[in-house]
């Protein structure tokens, strides 16, 4: 492979890093939506109302939970077109799926309307959701990666992780601005507008998608297809890279994983256990929603300066270290106390989210990259994600309501996700020693 694909088809880096942000937040957007729902509203609209609340609150979390079963299929199924076809296409069919399941889920029946058709309607909607989401994330942080100019990936594929934060701030601020219309209203009507106002952000994303072009290393992938070098992406993947997808899934579980305990599960656990406002703990995630967006991209760009393992690690270590505080501070009521909490614990994971991209991105060869950092981190979004809140009620209610087990469950994933990170880097220089011969236009180059 030359240069030549390159400098004839390469596109302004920061016109792709916009369309990888404007999709990636419309997506997010709608999958947070069913996030914060599933926390404080879902329980009582699409259950009977004789279940016990502790089962209602888990059945809700689980149809959340569903949601990400699918997303490992969605990034085979989309990694594959993305890595024969191309990414663009794959990007506009993902954002399709993902808006109009959302906008459906806001006409849905209630459970006293139609009965046990209601979540049996709102599960089949999520597991649409999930296989968009599991086809939107690799091939939008490859349209900000592979056009990155030479020693600027990890800040400029950062662009699409803060599609994740925007998503959370409007899906969070939706739902805050709904709640002031009242407890009733807002059960009654008012969650139902994030979802059906999806439908104008699709239409928005779909306009910017469309003036996207390609990345120049797929012009170099279907060049090496025409002489005769194509494969099954998932096969070269599983029998070549099958470590670094293993070690990939450990060091996103935090990123993951930890993200809905310390969103939607102390969501769920301030309001149910410690009797704390909707309203206060609601706008407390759109400011720490907000914190994410503003600290994210320094902290990407610090990472093409020192290394963006070296900022992922420090990110994880202060998991550990806020974990017990982040629940601790709920049980003393302080507004104030409980707002710094959520603040430094985003702070901290914002350093997991920019960096993450590109980090993956090293890991994989680019004829096989989309479908390779798909399976990372849709198989970790299927173990740590979906089950995180599940997960974190279970354990809470085996101690009797104590918050100490979700915590210390959050320290050990982020101690082993110290470790994955490491060994991710490791992968990588043994991958480059291996295939001296890399295309030159390859675009990842993390230190």
């Amino acid at each position: 492979m030359t240069d030549r694909t390159t400098s004839s088809t390469a596109q302004s880096p920061y016109r792709s890093a916009f369309a990888a942000l404007a999709g990636t937040s419309i997506e997010w957007y709608d999958f947070y939506a069913f996030a914060t729902a599933a926390a404080i509203v879902f329980n009582d609209v699409f259950f009977p109302a004789d279940m016990p609340t502790s089962l209602k609150t888990i059945s809700s979390f689980a149809t959340f939970a569903v949601g990400f079963l699918l997303r490992p299929l969605g990034g085979i199924v989309f990694g594959h077109i993305g890595d024969r076809v191309g990414r663009k296409k794959t990007l506009v069919i993902t954002l399709l799926m993902m808006g109009i399941a959302s906008f459906a889920i806001g006409l849905l029946p209630t459970y006293d309307q139609v009965g046990v058709a209601s979540p049996i309607l709102l599960i089949v909607l999520r597991l649409v959701q999930g296989i968009a989401i599991g086809g939107e994330w690799g091939g939008a942080v490859l349209i900000a990666v592979e056009n990155a100019p030479k020693g600027r990936s990890t800040f400029f594929g950062s662009f699409a992780q803060l599609g994740s934060s925007v998503g959370a701030l409007l899906s969070t601020g939706m739902f805050s601005l709904m709640n002031l219309f009242g407890s009733d209203a807002f059960h009654s009507w008012g969650w139902r507008v994030p979802f059906l106002a999806s439908a104008v952000l699709v239409v928005i994303g779909l306009v910017v998608r469309a003036k996207l072009e390609d990345s120049p290393v797929m012009g170099e992938v279907r060049a090496e297809k025409k002489r005769g070098a194509a494969g099954l992406p998932v096969v070269e993947v599983l029998r070549k890279d099958w470590r670094t997808v293993l070690v990939g899934v450990f060091s996103l579980a935090t990123a993951t994983g930890g993200y809905y305990v310390v969103t939607s599960y102390l969501l769920s656990y301030g309001t149910q256990d410690r009797h704390l406002s909707e309203s206060m703990l609601l706008n407390g995630l759109t400011l720490a929603a907000f914190l994410e967006l503003v600290v994210t991209p320094f902290l990407s760009l610090l990472g093409d300066r020192v290394g963006a393992h070296r900022i992922v690690v420090g990110g994880l270590a202060g998991v550990v270290v806020l974990a017990v505080p982040q629940f601790m501070v709920m049980g003393t009521g302080s507004v104030a106390l409980i707002y710094l909490m959520m603040l430094a614990m985003r702070f901290v994971m914002s350093a997991l989210y920019g960096p993450i991209a590109a980090i993956l991105a090293e890991g994989f060869a680019p004829h096989v990259r989309y479908t390779g950092i798909s399976m990372s981190y849709q198989l970790c979004n299927l173990v740590f994600g979906g089950f995180g809140p599940v997960a974190a009620v279970w354990l809470s209610s085996l101690a009797g309501g104590a918050y100490w087990p979700p915590a210390a469950a959050l320290m050990v994933t982020s101690a082993i996700g110290i470790w994955c990170t490491l060994r991710l880097r490791t992968y990588r220089l043994r991958r480059v020693a291996a295939e001296p011969r890399l295309p030159v236009t390859a675009p990842v180059t993390v230190a």
